[in-house]
């Protein structure tokens, strides 16, 4: 099984900061927002420009770290951006201490996290990939990918409860706190890191920001995929908003049913996450891409017929199980194969592209479902986006689009 394999010390310290991060985060999910709207008393606008417009900057802030984080060693960047993390957050409770909190110190604080989210994960999948032998790669993602599905089962909840108890900034301290606690956990990972070599001495060029998009759209697998995420991982996200008004202003849910209709079937990411190793070995990569990413996009359009009471809960249930249990069994492999198929002297950059381009695509469809939602009513907002979906496995790579390996490139300039 894969949870039972052993990775090793140094896995191991990297999978606790990211579990503390993880839930973290999982506990100050929302946490600007709801700010925003309980202390700040922002506006429905005010509230949509914080989750799409603040992690948009943050993408376009990223663009030029990229090639900074490729040609340095990965833990000193790692650490930095945590503790870049939780100086920006921790300046949310010291201005509402004082009385000095704005929109847009949140909005601020919004992009320089997502920025910071991006190159930390950049950085630590190059990291990840110098660490663990290519044959265990799946065996990791694994783990990540099941701690970040139930820390979202757990942290919400947990975080509703504690701002209840405690106040409106609470889980923001707790996910700035779980920043520290990850940049020790990194500091603890022994061993020295070789230091990325370059294969010329002249500054960064230009051209560096762009070669992890030239990578990506230059090989057909990681084209195909990339295309396919950012229409399928866009749309879903697009859905949220939509269906918060529609669950909670519409029909009426309470809001800890509201919680509970996202937080139950992230369970379903402990199941997913856990089969990945077991029907890759059964079936192959190709399969769960054409398969998996299939049945990842069927089960969208069940939100457009939800209705009020039990039925409807249910039915809300229903739809994000299936969603996540698929999502979590296709997310590790696909960010296996995508380290797998990219150089290292390329990684950092690849996942940052990688990121910039999901965080740009999931604001520009939230913009523009939400506009939709507007003109027409967010249940025919969440139609069409089903609709579409069903669309996104034409995008899915051929067989002879994604081979199981291929050897890696030998350096380039970079």
């Amino acid at each position: 099984m894969a949870g039972r394999r052993r990775l090793g010390r140094q896995f191991g310290w990297l999978w606790a900061s990211y579990a503390v991060s993880a839930y973290g985060s999982g506990l100050g999910f929302g946490a600007l927002p709801l700010i925003a709207v309980l202390v700040l008393h922002a506006g429905p606008a005010e509230v949509s420009a914080l989750s799409a417009v603040g992690p948009a900057v943050g993408a376009l802030i990223a663009v030029p770290l990229a090639p900074w984080v490729e040609f340095r060693r990965k833990r000193p960047v790692m650490i930095m951006m945590d503790l870049a993390r939780l100086a920006a957050m921790a300046t949310v409770p010291v201005a509402y201490a004082f009385g000095w909190l704005s929109f847009v110190q949140l909005l601020v604080v919004s992009a320089l996290v997502a920025a910071a989210k991006i190159a930390f994960n950049a950085a630590g999948g190059a990291y990840l990939k110098a660490l663990v032998r290519p044959d265990d790669l799946l065996v990791a993602n694994a783990r990540f990918e099941s701690t970040n599905w139930s820390s979202i089962a757990v942290g919400p909840p947990l975080g509703g409860a504690a701002i209840g108890l405690f106040g409106p900034v609470t889980t923001v301290v707790a996910d700035a706190l779980s920043y520290l606690l990850s940049a020790l956990g990194i500091i603890a990972i022994r061993g020295q890191e070789e230091a990325p070599r370059r294969t010329d001495k002249s500054p960064v060029r230009v051209g560096a920001l762009l070669d992890g998009w030239r990578h990506i759209l230059g090989h057909p697998g990681l084209r195909a995929l990339y295309l396919n995420q950012l229409l399928v991982g866009g749309l879903i996200m697009a859905t949220e908003p939509l269906l918060a008004v529609l669950l909670l202003r519409q029909l009426g849910f309470p809001p800890w049913q509201y919680g509970l209709a996202f937080a139950a079937p992230c369970l379903g990411g402990l199941i997913g996450s856990r089969l990945a190793r077991r029907v890759v070995a059964r079936f192959g990569q190709h399969w769960v891409f054409r398969t998996v990413g299939t049945l990842r996009a069927i089960w969208l359009i069940g939100l457009a017929f939800v209705r009020p009471g039990v039925v409807g809960l249910v039915t809300v249930m229903a739809v994000e199980l299936a969603i996540i249990i698929n999502m979590s069994l296709y997310s590790p492999v696909l960010a296996t194969y995508r380290l797998e198929h990219t150089p290292e002297h390329l990684v950092a950059r690849t996942l940052s592209a990688w990121s910039i381009g999901q965080q740009a695509s999931i604001a520009v469809l939230t913009a523009l479902a939400g506009l939709l939602a507007d003109v027409t009513s967010p249940r025919t907002a969440l139609t069409v986006a089903g609709l579409l979906i069903l669309t996104t496995p034409l995008l899915l790579p051929r067989e002879d689009q994604t081979p199981q390996h291929e050897p890696e490139p030998s350096r380039s300039h970079s």
